[in-house]
């Protein structure tokens, strides 16, 4: 989502000039956080909505262990979009909107019911419950929307006219998702992904429609430091569930030592992938939000489309864990495969676009991580999962530790 948000109370990078949306805020709707609000902490009703998130993230980690068939991963790659999406563009909402003043609480609470009731018919979004699956999603994405239309009426124009542009997008796009939860599969899964395409493409075309035209780039100044507090909340939520995930597994298989040392693999590779985020991406990531002179343009690449492989890669390690720990003995396949080392793979991935982006450092690491698992996964016809499982935590133990190393090295020849 590319609006951005009310000015911080601190004074904006050399060269930019107030907006003039953030000089008519206060004498505006009393919805929009106002020029002097603190915008780099997450506020207490944005945590309470992430909880949601948990179990829409269980369920959906749930479904994927169950049946990991080429269909059922096209229609968790849908879902991990889909759900992904809604958390997203909230946390833009958020990012502009005064999160204590009760209307806006009111609205992320019926979000946090509509994703509840997302996350309960997400198990059957392509079987019985496609058509409530796509209501309630929807509904809670033109539903924010609109209310953004009334928190901007008369106070920003430029805004309104954003918001309108958003809404008009949505409404495109729920046409698919709506026509494609009466189809059969092949067709849903070819209708949502149209539906998600349009809601993706949207922000990189700025919102482009015929007479409105586009979303004027830079308008309002973004809290990149709040976005990357969210962003960084939400990679733990992924994280928590990954662990929560292994414990319920690992207590239902308990049963000899193989299963034991598979669990404590698993969750060492969830200490090792929060380290490797946290350690220096994350950090850079919030600096560079922060010092940029385009917050707009750098939180949409960075946060927007930059953690989507990030969190991704979470979710599917999950699986391949729930794999490791239920099968670990036996003789691995593709698809399991896939799971324990495309997870990693895909996280690793995710890390390099975001340290790139923010640090402008290409983390060779990463990239012999990568190269690491794509060998591992050539041997998944002789190895059994728990080998794939321990092979994954040892790539990702070598790079959480070279780029400590080479960032501690980097530290003391500049010192």
């Amino acid at each position: 989502m590319s609006v951005t948000a009310r000015p911080r109370a601190a004074s904006a990078p050399a060269g930019k000039t107030e907006p003039a949306a953030a000089k008519r805020a206060g004498s505006g709707n009393h919805w929009i956080r106002k020029a002097d609000a603190d915008q780099t902490r997450a506020s207490f009703p944005e945590l309470f909505f992430d909880l949601v998130f948990v179990f829409a993230l269980v369920q959906l980690a749930k479904t994927l262990a169950t049946d990991f068939g080429p269909t059922a991963l096209a229609e968790a790659a849908l879902l991990i979009l889909a759900i992904w999406w809604i958390w997203i563009h909230t946390t833009w909402v958020t990012n502009l909107l005064d999160t204590e003043q009760d209307p806006v609480r009111l609205m992320l609470f019926l979000l946090m019911f509509g994703g509840i009731l997302l996350a309960i018919a997400l198990p059957g979004a392509f079987a019985d419950h496609g058509f409530a699956f796509a209501m309630i999603y929807c509904s809670m994405q033109i539903g924010r929307s609109v209310f953004m239309l009334f928190a901007y009426r008369r106070v920003d124009a430029a805004s309104f006219r954003t918001f309108l542009r958003i809404t008009l997008w949505l409404v495109l796009a729920s046409l698919f998702w709506l026509v494609g939860s009466q189809m059969e599969t092949t067709a849903r899964i070819a209708l949502w992904s149209v539906a998600l395409l349009i809601e993706y493409l949207a922000p990189a075309l700025r919102y482009y429609l015929p007479g409105l035209g586009r979303s004027a780039p830079e308008t309002l100044d973004v809290s990149g430091k709040h976005m990357a507090e969210r962003c960084a909340l939400f990679v733990i939520i992924c994280l928590g569930e990954t662990i929560l995930t292994t414990g319920r597994n690992a207590a239902e298989h308990m049963t000899d030592d193989m299963t034991f040392a598979v669990f404590c693999s698993a969750f060492l590779s969830t200490g090792f992938m929060w380290w490797i985020y946290f350690h220096h991406g994350q950090e850079k990531a919030a600096d560079k939000a922060e010092a940029t002179s385009k917050p707009e343009a750098l939180s949409l690449n960075l946060f927007t489309y930059g953690h989507l492989p990030i969190v991704s890669g979470v979710i599917l390690t999950a699986v391949g864990e729930d794999f490791s720990l239920s099968h670990a003995e036996e003789e691995s396949t593709m698809k399991t495969a896939l799971a324990v080392l495309g997870g990693p793979a895909l996280f690793l991935a995710g890390n390099i676009w975001i340290k790139l982006a923010a640090a402008r450092q290409f983390p060779i690491s990463h990239v012999v991580g990568l190269a690491g698992l794509a060998a591992a996964g050539m041997l998944f016809a002789v190895a059994a999962n728990y080998h794939l499982q321990f092979l994954a935590t040892a790539i990702l133990f070598v790079v959480a530790i070279w780029e400590y190393l080479a960032l501690r090295g980097a530290s003391a020849s500049t010192a």
